[in-house]
C-alpha cells in the first residue's frame, strides 16, 4: 500500500446524503481533504451534495446518482485514502419496524465491496445505537477476521453522542474505524485510527469536575441555535427557483439562510402549542386539548408534542422535526414547531451551505445527515493520524 504524506487526503463518500460527513472533513481545514468522489441514490440528496462539493471533486460526473450496486469503483481515477460512509438505516431503527429482514440492511456490503476495490487506507462507518444488537454489525466484524473479507483492516467501534463534539444536539451513533494493516504498521504509534477524545459533556450538578490536563466544556445548549435565528416566520414557502445539476430539474439552489420557513398550524395545533411549558410535552396538555389516544396511554415516548429546553442540546434531529407530533421540536420559546433553517443549524451546517429539493426532500435530507461538528471531530483525529504515517 503506497503512503503520501503530502497534499490533500482524498475521500470517497457513500450512501453520501447531503453531505454531512464530508462537510465535516472539509470544516476541519481548508485544503486538508479532497472529495474525489461520491455515490447517492436519492436525486435531491445528490444534487445537494453535488451543489456543494462537485466542483472540487471534478465535475457533477464524480457525484453517482443511482443505486451503488450498480456503481463501479474503477470510475474514480484517483488515489482514494478514505471512504465515508452511512449505510442505510432504517431497518436497524427504533423508529421503524427493526425487521431483520430489511433489504436495506445488506447495503454494507456494497460498502464492503468499493473498500474491496479502492483499498483505502481508513475507512469510516457511521449507524444508528441499535446497529450494534444487529446481525449485520456481527458479519461486518466477523469480516475482519483472519479468513473474512476485510481481514487486511483493523476495526474499531464505538457509540459517540455528538453533544459530547460541540454539537447542540444530543444525537448518539455507532461510528466504525477501520484502518488498514499496513498503515497499523507503518504508523509510529503501531496503532489504528482511533475515535476523537470528547471536547464537551453534560454539565455536572457539582460543579465543575474537569481534569487539571484536559479542557472539556459543557455541552452547548438549543438557545445557541435559536439566538441566531427570528422568533417568527415570514413565509411558509421556499423560494420560486428550480435548477439541474445531475439531470433532473428540482426545486433550488436554496442557502441555509432561505429555510427559516413555517407552518399553518390549526386554531386546535396552536392553543396546544401554548399550553405546552418548556421542557414540557403532551402530558402538560389539559384535557380539553389532549385526545383519547393521548390520555389512555400514559405511557410510550413523553417526547411527542414536546417543547425543547433553551438551556440544554436538541434532542435527535429526525426528518420530521416540523412536526411537533413526531417528536420534541417545538420552539422553546415561540409557539410553533422548528425551522428547516434552525434544524439544520442544529446539525451544524453553515449558513451558505447550498440545498436543492423540495421542503419534505430538505428536511429528509438534513435528518438523516452525520452532524458536522462530529465528522470534523473525526476528521481531526483522522489528518493528524495519517501525517503522521511514515512513506
Amino acid at each position: 500500500m503506497t503512503s503520501r504524506t503530502t497534499g490533500p487526503i482524498n475521500i470517497v463518500d457513500l450512501f453520501a446524503g447531503c453531505g454531512g460527513l464530508t462537510q465535516g472533513f472539509h470544516a476541519f481545514k481548508p485544503g486538508a481533504f479532497r472529495t474525489v468522489g461520491a455515490v447517492e441514490w436519492d436525486i435531491a440528496a445528490a444534487s445537494t451534495y453535488a451543489a456543494n462539493f462537485a466542483e472540487e471533486a471534478g465535475g457533477t460526473d464524480r457525484i453517482y446518482a443511482g443505486d451503488i450496486a450498480e456503481w463501479d469503483p474503477r470510475d474514480v481515477d484517483s488515489t482514494v485514502d478514505v471512504i465515508l460512509g452511512g449505510p442505510p438505516c432504517q431497518g436497524f431503527s427504533g423508529l421503524g419496524k427493526g425487521d431483520p429482514d430489511d433489504p436495506r440492511n445488506k447495503l454494507w456490503k456494497e460498502y464492503v465491496r468499493v473498500v474491496l476495490a479502492l483499498q483505502p487506507k481508513i475507512f469510516v462507518i457511521e449507524n444508528v445505537d441499535r446497529f450494534l444488537r444487529s446481525r449485520e454489525f456481527e458479519l461486518l466484524t466477523a469480516s475482519a477476521g483472519r479468513d473474512g473479507e476485510l481481514r487486511d483492516y483493523v476495526l474499531q467501534t464505538k457509540l459517540l453522542n455528538a453533544a459530547d463534539y460541540g454539537v447542540p444536539q444530543t444525537r448518539r451513533r455507532v461510528i466504525v474505524l477501520a484502518t488498514h494493516r499496513d498503515v497499523v504498521a507503518s504508523h509510529p504509534s503501531r496503532e489504528p485510527f482511533k475515535h476523537p477524545q470528547p471536547t464537551h459533556r453534560k454539565p455536572s450538578k457539582d460543579g465543575d469536575e474537569g481534569t487539571l490536563f484536559t479542557t472539556v466544556e459543557d455541552w452547548i445548549p438549543s438557545s445557541a441555535v435559536f439566538s441566531m435565528t427570528p422568533p417568527e416566520t415570514e413565509t411558509t414557502k421556499l423560494p420560486d427557483r428550480t435548477c439541474n445539476i445531475l439531470g433532473k430539474t428540482l426545486p433550488g439552489i436554496f442557502r441555509t439562510t432561505d429555510l427559516h420557513i413555517g407552518r399553518n398550524p390549526t386554531e386546535l395545533s396552536l392553543k396546544r402549542y401554548q399550553a405546552i411549558p418548556e421542557g414540557g410535552n403532551r402530558h402538560s396538555l389539559p384535557e380539553e386539548l389532549s385526545t383519547e389516544n393521548w390520555i389512555n396511554h400514559r405511557s410510550g415516548s413523553g417526547d411527542v408534542m414536546g417543547r425543547l429546553w433553551w438551556d440544554r442540546p436538541a434532542v435527535t434531529i429526525r426528518t420530521e422535526f416540523y412536526k411537533p407530533e413526531k417528536g420534541r421540536y417545538l420552539h422553546p420559546k415561540a409557539h410553533r414547531p422548528i425551522t428547516h433553517l434552525e434544524a439544520a443549524l442544529f446539525q451544524g451546517f453553515p449558513l451558505d451551505y447550498k440545498w436543492v429539493g423540495s421542503k419534505i426532500q430538505i428536511a429528509r435530507q438534513i435528518g438523516n445527515a452525520v452532524p458536522v461538528g462530529l465528522a470534523k471531530a473525526i476528521a481531526g483525529n483522522l489528518y493528524r493520524y495519517l501525517r503522521l504515517t511514515t512513506p
